[in-house]
């Protein structure tokens, strides 16, 4: 509507001819619309905050049976004040400016409007939306009904009796850029709001319109009723600086509420094909594996947690769009989370691999065949949807959640990657997040992004944005006990319901990532005598009684250092231990790793290398003698006894007159300086 042009809208009611309205005898009102109305005669302003942009269940009996319908704010709103004998809903933001909404009313306030906002007094003067102190004046006459304006139109000189109006100020969160920092001109406009809120007087029905609910015989607030997202959105000595100004939450919808939707929203749905494979299409060219176990209500019920009901209604809406029966809800709503049509988890290409992934993950993870059956024991019911079966309610809960424990060097990151590679045949899918970078207070801030009026809020979060690009991912969350308690409770926020809100209020889902989770809690702990790091495992000990000892220090960890018993629950058996690297697998690594470093050899100088028995046996000896060090410490060992000495040899040699094999044949430490040498034969080509 325009702000020097206002004309009616038509009504909000749906229910049936423009204008019709159900009575509250019919309809039965959303909590928070009851707890406006029944407190109008005391509170002339209301802060309506939180849930604010949902549609709200509205029930009324048709043929004696009662049918849901789903109602905005505004008619949800105009519900609870229609039989208090109101006679119009306005509205008011500053960009459209003042609107009649809906009331029988209706076309007596606009033509005020429109005279108001031409006075000089009220109005703007110059043809353009009022903003904020231009709009005071208008919202003065509201509340008191124009009551003054009325008076000086009617040509008999009596008092006007003054109509019954609200007035919603909506997009009340984006009338000051920093509440904690108003203007000058925002700061008049709140404070005169807050006298208005004090000054007000409340206002008897109109005898035109009498009020059909007996609540609306006395005198009632033509309130004032301001729509944020949150009551912190306002200045906070508005919202609690009077006691005529009341703040209503509006909290997001129950599973009853899902479920009455789910309803709802199922007798919309047109009847599905007779064929049998098209019903259970799920509108991405999947089939369906089988029927669910659940009705479709409730298997959309639950499928929506979490979600509001304007949300379900949108998953609806896409789910027509692509001609996918209501059995396939719960589809059109994973959908509608991610962004994507796309499964690979619905795929026979994931279980294929993960099938035959024994040989994938030993042949990248030597020596930690316990830890590598277990790990595909979590995968595969990942695969299978199977993850958190035994609870009453799944959730969206992640695919599947690793904590690899154990020494270092062991293998865990490459563990990760190697998953990825295996899941998603790609490890562009792996995405690590160090959380020794994550030790600070405002850590978490770098995960799901800064809030409002903080730096970096635009960015929004690293792992947040991530995951929106792509849903389907393997995310390792490295050395877990370093991150600080707010990264913490971020986690056990992640574990339980399987999404983020991000500092820009955007809800990112983790329903289709595997988390994997590593440290090396549980080998060491720190002697309170001698301050010094004592092992609490050791090589030699058998595998069994190091996975029982490691967890028991884990979960001492968490409940009594930490403090967060939950989280440790939430990892419950999927604790992944992996053992020290020696004998045999130690020997596979060190072979492994040496034939690594003669393909670099090849690859970057054209050069063969070859190391005989005698140089192997002794490199062996160097790279072997610290089991603690693990993988990683063979890896080091070898840059020391043969990589740097090697690079030595081939300058010595000088690369261009090389060709053929070089040959390395002994290779020996002097113990007094540490310094190491090669025994190295040039072979000529044949």
């Amino acid at each position: 509507m325009s702000s020097t042009n206002a004309s009616p809208r038509t009504p909000l009611s749906k229910d049936g001819e423009p204008g019709r309205t159900a009575s509250s005898a019919q309809r039965s009102i959303p909590p928070f619309v009851d707890e406006v109305v029944g407190t109008l005669s005391v509170h002339s302003q209301f802060v309506v905050h939180g849930n604010i942009h949902d549609r709200y269940l509205a029930r009324r009996r048709i043929g004696g049976k009662p049918v849901d319908s789903d109602r905005s704010l505004p008619e949800s709103l105009w519900d609870g004040l229609r039989p208090l004998g109101y006679g119009a809903l306005l509205s008011y933001d500053q960009i459209t400016g003042f609107q009649a909404l809906v009331g029988p009313d209706q076309e007596t306030v606009v033509e005020l409007l429109n005279d108001a906002l031409r006075s000089p007094r009220t109005g703007s003067g110059s043809g353009r939306t009022p903003q904020l102190l231009e709009a005071e004046p208008l919202l003065r006459e509201i509340v008191t009904g124009f009551r003054e304006r009325r008076t000086a139109r009617r040509r008999d000189g009596r008092d006007a009796e003054p109509l019954r109006l609200a007035l919603l100020i909506d997009h009340s969160s984006r009338l000051s850029t920093d509440v904690t920092r108003l203007g000058e001109g925002e700061r008049d406009f709140f404070l005169a709001c807050v006298q208005l809120a004090q000054e007000a007087e409340p206002l008897s029905a109109a005898p035109h319109h009498p009020p059909r609910d007996p609540a609306g015989a006395g005198k009632l607030f033509n309130p004032v009723i301001w729509l944020a997202d949150s009551d912190r959105d306002l200045p906070h000595w508005l919202v609690s600086g009077s006691g005529r100004v009341r703040a209503v939450a509006v909290p997001g919808p129950d599973a009853g509420e899902r479920r009455r939707m789910a309803q709802l929203l199922a007798s919309e749905h047109p009847a599905a094909p007779a064929d049998d494979k098209a019903a259970r299409q799920d509108g991405t060219g999947a089939v369906a594996d089988a029927p669910s176990r659940l009705d479709p209500v409730t298997a959309f019920a639950r499928a929506a947690a979490g979600l509001s009901l304007d949300a379900m209604r949108q998953s609806h809406r896409l789910a027509l769009s692509r001609s996918m029966p209501f059995e396939a809800m719960p589809d059109a709503v994973r959908i509608y989370r991610l962004g994507v049509e796309k499964d690979p988890w619905r795929s026979w290409d994931i279980r294929e691999r993960i099938a035959h992934g024994h040989a994938h993950l030993t042949g990248r993870v030597r020596g930690q065949e316990q830890a590598v059956t277990m790990t595909l024991d979590i995968l595969k019911r990942a695969a299978l949807g199977l993850s958190g079966a035994q609870a009453t309610s799944t959730g969206h809960r992640p695919r599947g959640v690793l904590f690899f424990a154990g020494p270092t060097g062991t293998g865990k990151t490459e563990m990760a990657k190697s998953v990825a590679q295996l899941l998603f045949d790609s490890e562009d899918a792996y995405l690590r997040f160090d959380m020794s970078e994550f030790s600070s207070a405002h850590a978490a801030d770098r995960l799901v992004g800064a809030p409002p009026g903080y730096v970096g809020y635009e960015a929004g979060g690293e792992l947040t944005r991530a995951v929106r690009a792509d849903p389907f991912r393997v995310i390792l969350f490295d050395e877990i006990e370093k991150a600080h308690q707010g990264v913490m409770d971020k986690f056990l926020q992640l574990l339980e319901d399987g999404r983020l809100t991000d500092g820009q209020g955007v809800t990112t889902y983790f329903s289709e990532c595997v988390l994997i989770f590593t440290s090396n809690l549980g080998i060491q702990h720190t002697d309170p005598q001698t301050r010094r790091r004592v092992w609490d495992v050791r090589p030699e000990d058998d595998y069994n009684d190091l996975v029982q000892r490691v967890r028991a220090n884990i979960r001492q960890h968490f409940e009594a250092e930490v403090g967060r018993p939950e989280l440790m629950n939430r990892f419950g058996g999927n604790v992944v231990v992996f053992g020290f690297i020696t004998g045999e697998a130690a020997e596979e690594v060190l072979d492994l790793s040496i034939r690594n470093i003669t393909a670099a050899v090849w690859d970057s100088q054209g050069i063969r290398l070859e190391i005989s028995p005698q140089a192997r046996r002794r490199l062996g000896e160097y790279c072997l003698r610290d089991p603690y060090a693990g993988g990683r410490g063979i890896g080091m060992a070898l840059e020391t006894h043969l990589i740097n000495p090697l690079a030595r040899a081939v300058f010595t040699i000088r690369p261009q007159s090389l060709n053929g094999t070089l040959r390395v044949t002994d290779v020996w430490e002097d113990k007094e300086t540490g310094s190491v040498d090669l025994r190295v034969e040039q072979v000529p080509e044949r």
